[in-house]
């Protein structure tokens, strides 16, 4: 009788679970980089070439329930290494309310932010001494892909906004991180414009760390331009970021962009990052681009310091491939 019940119970089981993958929308994707990367710098270690590689797979579930509400579960795993590692696990709840996600994902500012790199397919910055000073006029945000709760607002004309919140543990001392953001979209002239805010604000003992970013991104045709600021505060850090990029879709498959970048602390006399750039996309195949981009940086760590500063120019090939 208890063999025939424990039967009985792995066939329902079975059952259920072939019903519900039955019901579910599943979809598989993935997206590989390699690149190859040449340095010049006055810094020995950082002056060269090297190759690299980035690569990533999707899995995602869909399904609509009888009441109308839409549900989905993705998770996305980096394939680089030896080890799979688990990048992103969340699910989402989608109704006439909004948008509710739960998991292992970006915070709800990252939705909403408008910056430089938007316009840019490999706007990675060459990296310097400084461990503090900003590349991009992104938003800093601590909470990553941390488990938290997000909630999206339902569109209300042109406007979207979100707000997340990680809570980073039980201790008094825990860093508990809330992010924010809001982005409006408009027509003027012919013009399509996007203004975006956010904002996040990581907790901590001594000072909290404070982010803002706004930008405004408009688009004519084949030309599109952005322009962006941001702020970050925190212990020993007042750091000011300002970027702005341009693009142009070109008939034949190919997109120019130019882009630049600076940033300072006015904390830490002299300590100032600029850098400029160009870069070139074209489509080989469906799925399939190659980008060459190269910029040109100048990094001053300040007060006098010409060890830990650093200068030259960086110029990378990607083969970027999408399934």
């Amino acid at each position: 009788m208890r063999k025939l019940l424990l039967g009985t119970t792995a066939l329902a089981a079975a059952a259920t679970l072939s019903t519900n993958a039955a019901l579910a929308d599943v979809s598989i994707s993935g997206a590989h980089e390699w690149s190859y990367n040449s340095r010049s710098s006055n810094v020995t270690a950082t002056d060269g070439t090297t190759f690299g590689q980035d690569s990533e797979l999707t899995i995602k579930f869909t399904n609509k329930t009888d009441s109308g509400l839409d549900i989905a579960h993705h998770v996305t795993i980096d394939t680089d290494g030896g080890a799979l590692g688990n990048a992103e696990t969340a699910i989402a709840i989608s109704g006439g309310f909004g948008k509710i996600v739960l998991g292992n994902d970006d915070g709800a500012a990252n939705s909403y932010i408008i910056d430089e790199s938007d316009l840019i397919a490999e706007d990675a910055a060459p990296a310097v001494t400084s461990s503090s000073i900003g590349t991009s006029s992104s938003l800093s945000m601590q909470d990553g892909d941390n488990n938290k709760i997000a909630y999206h607002l339902p569109a209300m004309g042109g406007l979207t906004a979100g707000i997340s919140f990680e809570d980073a543990g039980e201790a008094a001392s825990s860093a508990d991180t809330t992010s924010m953001g809001a982005k409006y979209a408009m027509s003027a002239g012919g013009a399509s414009i996007t203004l975006g805010y956010t904002t996040s604000t990581t907790e901590n003992a001594t000072q909290d760390l404070d982010s803002d970013q706004m930008g405004m991104k408009v688009v004519s045709g084949d030309i599109s331009l952005i322009v962006s600021q941001g702020t970050t505060e925190s212990n020993d850090e007042d750091i000011q970021n300002q970027g702005a990029s341009v693009s142009y879709k070109m008939p034949n498959g190919m997109t120019i962009g130019a882009y630049t970048f600076k940033s300072e602390d006015d904390l830490d006399a002299g300590e100032e990052y600029t850098r400029s750039g160009a870069e070139v996309q074209y489509t080989i195949a469906s799925g399939l681009t190659a980008v060459i981009n190269v910029d040109d940086y100048d990094y001053k760590k300040g007060a006098g310091d010409a060890t830990n500063s650093d200068n030259g120019t960086n110029t990378k090939l990607t083969i970027k491939a999408s399934f």
